[in-house]
């Protein structure tokens, strides 16, 4: 069951009245030394709710996580889940906007977009009888809160700012006072016009709606483009879903007299066009940047094509800025996350928090594994397992937030054999044209994958160096890398460790563990029964290691 915003007014029994300024609950805003505790939620797909203390993230739970549908908005176990695990009433319970219209026009609600400071209000509430404070704002602004906040750059550094996903197109400057001034909606829209080209040629898509999972399978065909000059027909369908198309509302029925219609989305003609459709959306960014960005700020990415690694590649390699950083939950799986930080800034000046990507729930042990023996871990033995092309279902400590499997959830494999790509693809019920990621240890980046600053969220795409590594290694030659270093996660690093001393490589196959469309799995009875379903012979969790009885 999913949530609704105002559900969770009632359930917080809401008193509308707003905090006036000599409220004691409010602080002036920037005054306060202390760092207020807040929990927010985002209600909309990719639903979440996150909880900061003390200026630090203590979790961000994703609706979508513990096997559940991907991008499945806030549901009511999570939400519960979230009040018990907050272990007290917070100072600030937190909304990200999820509605559309201007603030002023939806009262009962917060807005999708807006970025000034009047987007952002405070209500007096009671929650479990306790008096405290709703902090409502947009989900433009929980985006450039997020990646501000997670961001290495000093408090209050000015940064310019892009937010590009489903509606949103947009470049902002963020000065010392960290006031947002949107500089241009360059675009309305790219992301859906983005993934509007794949279910263009889907002949499975019916003529209308609009889904989520287009946009990574079509990153994934763009490496199968020559990326030659653009021909007449190439540019015309170009041209048209650029100026025209605005998805959810519009249908593939306006486009039925176009020869890509449902010509099937591998078919050498339409992956051509796919890596220039993806060249021309990138450049319309790219020249606003390059003519109007040049105070050499460092460049904050947000919003869900900030999961698109090719762009980020072409962001970090354009050279017009002194640095560039994408958080881990660049989607909307970080709304919540920003708009705690919205509201920790409104209440103390300070927009940074500390993290790591280790913030979800444990593993839930529901259910003891019939069928298998157990042993204690020996990181050396695993390891010659996955030399010998054993793949590993590997479970540790938290799932990871965001939509990447960084080490804790994941599938591990040997990053030699072609056919280890099929294999995996085949577990994950994965088209074959979808590459395999790596995960490497950071002395092994270099000399792997020409990695100079490291890449530790699969965020960017690197050329692969190596030619062993054929397993991880996409048609063009590239890799969605992954650097671990030994302290971000020490057992994972121990085991690729042992992993090079027996086969020359600190570097491993890494694929999310879950169910087709789901989120990743958090619990024992999922775990096991899909080891059985799939073939897999090892299990580990934590420290012991499963594995199938004969």
């Amino acid at each position: 069951m999913s949530l609704s915003y105002g559900t969770i007014l009632h359930f917080a029994a809401i008193v509308t009245t707003q905090v006036p300024t000599s409220s004691s609950l409010m602080p002036a805003h920037g005054s306060s030394d202390s760092l207020p505790s807040v929990l927010a939620f985002n209600l909309g797909h990719d639903g979440a709710v996150a909880s900061l203390r003390d200026g630090r993230l203590v979790f961000s739970l994703e609706a979508e996580k513990d096997s559940h549908r991907r991008h499945l908005n806030l549901g009511a176990d999570l939400f519960f889940d979230a009040i018990c695990k907050a272990g007290r009433v917070p100072d600030v319970v937190a909304i990200s906007g999820w509605r559309g219209g201007p603030v002023t026009a939806r009262p009962s609600g917060p807005a999708y977009e807006g970025v000034e400071g009047h987007h952002a209000t405070f209500t007096e509430i009671e929650l479990f009888g306790t008096p405290t404070l709703l902090f409502r704002s947009t989900h433009e602004r929980s985006h450039l809160f997020c990646s501000y906040g997670l961001s290495p750059f000093e408090n209050r550094e000015p940064c310019y700012a892009l937010v590009w996903e489903g509606q949103i197109g947009s470049f902002y400057e963020i000065n010392e006072t960290l006031t947002i001034r949107k500089l241009k909606e360059v675009l309305r829209a790219p992301g859906y016009k983005y993934s509007f080209l794949f279910d263009l040629a889907d002949p499975t898509r019916s003529v209308g709606g609009w889904r989520h999972d287009a946009a990574g399978k079509l990153m994934a065909l763009a490496a199968y483009s020559s990326r030659g000059q653009v021909t007449r027909m190439e540019d015309s369908v170009i041209q048209r879903i650029l100026t025209t198309v605005l998805p959810p509302t519009s249908s593939k029925a306006a486009f039925t007299d176009s020869p890509y219609f449902n010509c099937g989305v591998t078919d050498e003609v339409f992956t051509e066009l796919v890596g220039k459709f993806s060249d021309r959306l990138f450049r319309i960014f790219y020249e606003y940047a390059k003519r109007h960005l040049t105070k050499g700020f460092p460049l904050l990415i947000a919003g869900g094509c900030g999961l698109n690694c090719e762009w980020n590649s072409l962001w970090r390699d354009s050279g017009l800025f002194r640095d560039v950083f994408v958080p881990p939950i660049a989607n909307d799986s970080g709304a919540a996350v920003g708009t705690a930080i919205d509201a920790q800034f409104a209440l103390s000046g300070r927009a940074k928090i500390g993290w790591d990507v280790y913030r979800g729930l444990e593993f839930q042990w529901d259910h003891e594994p019939d069928g298998f023996d157990v042993a204690t871990l020996d990181v050396a033995a695993l390891a010659g397992l996955l030399a010998a092309d054993h793949i590993v279902a590997w479970v540790q400590g938290k799932y990871e937030i965001g939509p990447r499997a960084l080490g804790n959830r994941s599938l591990l494999a040997a990053p030699f054999a072609e056919s280890m790509t099929a294999r995996l693809n085949g577990i994950k019920r994965r088209e074959p044209y979808r590459p395999i990621a790596p995960v490497c240890v950071d002395e092994e980046a270099h000399r792997c994958f020409g990695v100079s600053d490291l890449s530790p969220y699969m965020l960017y795409f690197f050329k692969v160096r190596a030619p062993e590594l054929r397993a991880v290694t996409h048609v063009d030659g590239s890799a969605r890398v992954q650097t671990l270093s030994e302290t971000a996660n020490p057992r994972l690093y121990s085991l690729l460790c042992a992993f090079r001393e027996r086969t020359g490589f600190g570097v491993l196959c890494n694929t999310s563990l879950n169910f087709p469309d789901r989120g990743f799995i958090n619990r024992s009875s999922d775990l096991f029964a899909y080891a059985v379903a799939e073939g897999i012979d090892t299990v580990v969790v934590d420290d012991r290691v499963y594995t199938r009885a004969r």
